[in-house]
């Protein structure tokens, strides 16, 4: 079992975030053909709505309005930037979607956390579920989490803080960012997971989702899409 580092105790989540999503550009579309999207969604839109109607806008509802039918296929968190395919058609639809159930695709993520981490790669391989006191937040949980494991791999070293390529092996809810916080380093930035100068190291998280792989659903073909680290 991983020893979790002793950090300070987070806080209570706060009542409410504002939600001032960026519109410029409104979509950030990277590839486009007869039956998908890719899209470079900014950090602090969410990927679908929320039940309040302040949260109406999102990357889905964009979509929506320009490509009707358009369905979305996976998730980023809100402050999560990075690359999104969503599917023009039922069929690329079914076939993205299986691909994502089964872990065929391919993800690689960026991020800049707190402190230097000691080594150059390692696995976190440690179970999360709801904290369901403080939802949406995730928590490792040995009893009831599920599965979850996180590949890291230094990248570069700079004055207090340390670049990390992510790669998700499962994909749970904020995987990553509570992954990087129990080895000790949260992401800069995390609202969620960081406190102190952690937290006020950057205006937002950071950690992007730099790579997209997966297999076109109409010719298998293999697509690797990236996306240039915005920080």
């Amino acid at each position: 079992m991983t020893e979790m580092p002793s950090l300070p105790e987070l806080g209570p989540m706060p009542e409410q975030f504002v939600y001032a999503p960026p519109t410029e550009p409104w979509l950030d579309i990277v590839f486009e053909d007869e039956v998908l999207i890719v899209f470079d969604k900014p950090s602090g839109l969410l990927s679908v709505p929320g039940k309040d109607p302040r949260l109406a806008d999102s990357l889905q509802t964009r979509v929506l309005a320009a490509y009707p039918g358009a369905g979305t296929v996976h998730r980023l968190d809100k402050d999560t930037s990075g690359l999104i395919v969503m599917a023009k058609t039922r069929f690329a639809h079914g076939r993205l979607g299986m691909q994502f159930e089964k872990r065929q695709t391919r993800k690689t993520y960026f991020a800049r956390v707190w402190g230097e981490i000691e080594g150059e790669d390692g696995l976190v391989d440690l179970p999360l579920a709801t904290d369901w006191e403080n939802k949406p937040r995730q928590r490792v949980d040995h009893e009831r989490g599920r599965t979850a494991q996180s590949r890291w791999e230094v990248v570069g070293r700079e004055d207090g803080a340390t670049r990390v390529r992510l790669v998700p092996i499962t994909g749970r809810t904020h995987q990553l960012r509570v992954h990087m916080r129990v080895l000790g380093h949260p992401i800069l930035g995390d609202e969620f997971y960081a406190t102190g100068a952690a937290l006020r190291a950057a205006d937002r998280l950071q950690l992007h989702a730099a790579h997209l792989g997966f297999a076109h659903p109409l010719t298998g073909e293999a697509m690797d899409i990236e996306s240039p680290v915005p920080f």
